[in-house]
C-alpha cells in the first residue's frame, strides 16, 4: 500500500477499484485475440511429396507418415475398387528418406518389387503399384519446398502478436495494483515477483521475434495462466514471490529446451526406453520414500523444497507413449503402450494418488481411440477401470468417503462438504468482477491454492476471469485438434493431442471438483494452481503443442527451410506476406 501511495498518492485506491472493472474486459480481449490467431485465420499446409497418377493426377502428402486407400479418411485417397480402404502407408523419417508399408490384404509393390512386412525404401521417381494402380513417387527437395513455402500465410497477420503481448502488461500491471491496494501483505517482493515476469516474457518475445517466428498464441496463454496463477500466490504467500516467479522463469526455459529437443525425432526416439524405464522408477520410488500426507503418498520433501514426481512423469509419459505409437499401424506398440500404462496407472492408485491416475487413465482412452480407432479396446479398458474402481474404494474408505459427499456437501458443511461449500460461496461472492486481487478470503483455506484455485480466481478476479482461464485450455486443446491434421510426423499429433487430453481433464476435475459437479479429486489447474512441479510440468508439456504447429514461422519447436530461417516473407509483425499469398502446386 506505501509503494502505491508513492506512486498514485491518494487515487491509488480509486484506481484499484476501477481495475476491478478494467481487468476481466482486457483478459476477455487477450483470449478472444489469441483464439482468432490460432482458429480463425486461415494456414496453408505443407507438402512433402507427390503421387503421379495417370490423367495427370496429383495426390499431395503433406505428413511424414501418410496412409494411402480409397478409405476418405485416410491421408491419401484414391479412388479405386482394387485398393484396399488402407493400403500402404508412406514414412518418411528427419533425415528425408521415405519407407513404404503395406497394410491391407492388397499387394503393394515398389518398382515392381513387393513390398514385404518390413517395408520397402522408395525415392524420387520410384514407381509404386497399389492394386491396379501405379503412380510415380515425387520427393520434393528442400528447394523445390522452399519455393513453395515461401507464400503459406504466416501467424500475426490479422492479429499482431506484440499488442497481444501489451494487453496482457496491461492486464499485469493491475493485478499487481491491486495486490497493493488489497492485500496488506504485499510488499516490494509482490512488485519485483510482476516486474521481472512482464522483463522475461518480452525479453522472450523480442528474441524469438528477431529470429523470424510469428507465432506466440500457446505462450501468450500459457502467460496469461501464469499471471493469474502468480496473483493466486500473492495472496496465499506473498513472502515467497521471488521464488514462485524464479519457478517460473525456469519453466519457461525449460520449456524453450523442450522445444529446442524434440526438433530432432531421431534424437527423441533414441531415448524412449529410457524414459520409460524412468517413469516406472520415479513413481515406484515416490511410493517408497514419500511419506503419508492425506491419505497419499505423492510428495517428497528435499532441503525445504516439496516435489510431487508424478508432475514429470506426465512428461515422461507423454515423451514415450507418443515415441512407441508413431507409426500408428504397428500393433505390438499399441500393446506395449497398455502395459507402461496400467503400470503408471497401478503404482499411482497405490501412491493414493487417485486424481492424477484418471488424468493418466483418460489420456490413456483418448489415445488408444486415436491409434486403433477401436471401440473394442476401449471398452475394455474402460471395464479394467471400473473392476480396479471398486477394488480401490474397498481398500481406500476416504476416496468412497469423497464419493459419498458428492452432489451432498450442503448436507455435512463443517466435515466432508467443507471445502466444496466454502469455494462455492467465494466464486459466488465475487460476481462477474470479482473482490480484488489479494482482498478474497478463500485462501485462507486448506488447498484453496491448488484443488479450489477455481474458487479463488472467481472470488478475487471474477467470473469472467474465471471463465477467460477456462477459455485459454479449451483452446490450447482447439489448436492441437485443428493442427491434427496438417501435422508433419504422427509423434508431434499424438504428443500434442496427449498433452492436451491431460490439461483438459485437470481442468474438468479441478474445475467441477471445486464446484461440486464432480467429486472432489484433489488435481491442480493447469498454470494457474500454486506448486513448482504441477508449473514446470505444464510449461514443459506446452513444447509438445508447439511441436504440432507447423504454420510457417509459427513455432520454433519443428524444423524449418533456410529460406523461412530469416524472417523475409512477412513484415516485422508477421503482417501480410510477399508475394500472392498462396501455395503454388507442382514442382518447383
Amino acid at each position: 500500500m506505501e509503494l502505491v501511495q508513492v506512486l498514485f498518492g491518494k487515487a491509488g485506491p480509486l484506481l484499484a477499484g476501477l481495475s476491478r472493472f478494467i481487468l476481466p474486459l482486457v483478459a476477455v480481449v487477450i483470449v478472444v485475440r489469441c483464439v482468432r490467431s490460432m482458429l480463425r485465420e486461415r494456414y496453408d499446409p505443407e507438402t512433402w511429396a507427390y503421387l503421379y497418377l495417370p490423367g495427370e493426377v496429383m495426390v499431395p502428402l503433406r505428413h511424414w507418415e501418410c496412409i494411402i486407400g480409397r478409405a476418405k479418411s485416410v491421408d491419401g485417397q484414391i479412388d479405386d475398387p482394387s485398393l484396399e480402404k488402407m493400403h500402404c502407408c508412406v514414412i518418411r523419417n528427419a533425415d528425408g528418406e521415405w519407407t513404404v508399408y503395406n497394410l491391407g490384404r492388397g499387394v503393394t509393390m515398389v518398382n515392381g518389387q513387393e513390398v514385404f512386412p518390413g517395408g520397402e525404401p522408395i525415392a524420387d521417381a520410384d514407381v509404386l503399384t497399389m492394386g491396379d494402380v501405379s503412380a510415380r513417387f515425387v520427393d520434393l527437395t528442400e528447394e523445390e519446398r522452399s519455393s513453395l513455402l515461401q507464400y503459406r500465410h504466416a501467424p500475426g497477420r490479422h492479429v499482431r502478436p506484440s499488442a497481444t503481448l501489451l494487453l496482457l502488461t496491461v492486464f499485469q500491471i493491475l493485478l499487481l495494483l491491486q495486490q497493493m491496494v488489497y492485500n496488506p501483505d504485499a510488499g516490494v517482493g509482490v512488485a519485483m515477483a510482476f516486474g521481472i515476469l512482464c522483463a522475461a516474457q518480452w525479453v522472450y518475445f523480442t528474441v524469438l521475434r528477431a529470429s523470424g517466428q510469428t507465432g506466440f498464441e500457446p505462450e501468450l496463454l500459457a502467460f496469461f495462466l501464469s499471471s493469474v496463477g502468480l496473483s493466486v500466490a500473492a495472496s496465499k504467500l506473498p513472502g515467497d514471490m521471488l521464488k514462485q516467479v524464479i519457478l517460473l522463469i525456469v519453466a519457461v526455459l525449460l520449456f524453450i529446451g523442450m522445444c529446442l529437443w524434440i526438433r530432432d525425432l531421431s534424437r527423441v526416439k533414441s531415448v524412449r526406453i529410457y524414459a520409460f524405464g524412468a517413469a516406472i522408477l520415479i513413481l515406484a520410488a515416490t511410493r517408497v520414500l514419500a511419506p503419508q500426507t492425506y491419505g497419499a503418498y505423492n510428495w517428497i520433501y528435499l532441503g525445504g523444497f516439496t516435489i510431487q514426481p508424478a508432475e514429470f512423469v506426465k512428461i515422461l509419459y507423454v515423451y514415450a507413449g507418443a515415441a512407441t505409437l508413431d507409426r500408428l499401424f504397428v500393433d505390438r506398440n499399441l500393446i506395449f503402450y497398455i502395459g507402461f500404462s496400467a503400470a503408471c496407472v497401478g503404482l499411482l492408485a497405490l501412491m493414493g494418488d487417485f486424481g492424477t491416475a484418471l488424468v493418466f487413465f483418460v489420456t490413456f482412452l483418448i489415445i488408444s481411440f486415436m491409434r486403433s480407432g477401436s471401440f473394442a479396446t476401449i471398452f475394455l479398458a474402460v471395464g479394467s477401470a471400473v473392476l480396479g474402481i471398486f477394488v480401490v474404494l474397498s481398500l481406500r474408505p476416504y476416496v468412497l468417503d469423497r464419493f459419498a459427499a458428492w452432489g451432498h456437501v450442503w448436507e455435512d458443511i463443517y466435515d466432508k462438504g467443507y471445502q466444496q461449500v466454502r469455494a462455492m460461496s467465494a466464486a459466488a461472492s465475487g460476481g462477474f468482477f470479482g473482490q480484488g486481487a489479494g482482498n478474497g478470503w478463500l485462501v485462507d483455506i486448506r488447498a484453496a491454492e491448488t484443488d479450489m484455485v477455481f474458487g479463488v480466481v472467481c472470488e478475487e478476479l471474477g467470473l469472467i476471469t474465471g471463465i477467460c482461464c477456462v477459455a485459454s485450455i479449451l483452446a490450447l486443446a482447439a489448436f492441437a485438434v485443428k493442427n491434427a491434421s496438417a501435422g508433419r510426423s504422427s509423434y508431434f499429433v499424438i504428443a500434442g493431442a496427449a498433452t492436451m487430453s491431460m490439461m483438459l481433464t485437470q481442468l474438468i476435475l479441478n474445475v467441477f471438483g471445486s464446484m461440486d459437479i464432480l467429486p472432489f479429486t484433489g488435481v491442480t489447474f493447469p498454470f494457474v494452481s500454486m506448486g513448482g512441479s504441477s508449473l514446470l510440468a505444464c510449461w514443459m508439456l506446452l513444447a509438445f503443442v508447439k511441436g504440432c504447429d507447423t504454420r510457417a514461422r509459427g513455432s520454433f519447436a519443428v524444423k524449418r527451410p533456410e529460406k523461412f530461417s530469416g524472417g523475409a516473407g512477412v513484415d516485422d509483425d508477421g503482417g501480410e506476406p510477399a508475394g500472392d499469398g498462396y501455395v503454388r502446386e507442382g514442382r518447383g
